[in-house]
């Protein structure tokens, strides 16, 4: 699965896709999961299964939804999986996501 991240500057949201990372490879999956700047998020449509943003930018979902169409599901990441960077929790989040639930 490739997950991707977008925030302001792509820089906070680097330390959840770490805590990710750690959490797939515990549970032996092979995903491909990275951040980027909110303004690259067009340049990455059809690269991602499932588009993430960072709580702060929040104010983009309608946008970026629009963008992405229906290539991938885009969502906020719940704020206390993101602020307490719980790299499992928001791999649920990500996976429940791509699943449909």
């Amino acid at each position: 699965m490739n997950i991707m991240l977008a925030c302001c500057a792509g820089m906070s949201t680097s330390l959840v896709v770490a805590a990710m990372q750690e959490s797939a490879k515990k549970q032996g999956k092979d995903y491909h999961i990275w951040a980027v700047e909110q303004g690259q998020i067009e340049d990455e449509v059809g690269n991602f299964d499932v588009l993430l943003l960072g709580p702060q930018v929040r104010h983009i979902l309608r946008r970026v939804t629009a963008i992405v169409g229906d290539k991938a599901p885009v969502a906020v990441i719940e704020p206390t999986a993101y602020g307490r960077c719980d790299g499992a929790a928001v791999l649920r989040q990500a996976e429940s996501l791509v699943n449909g639930r």
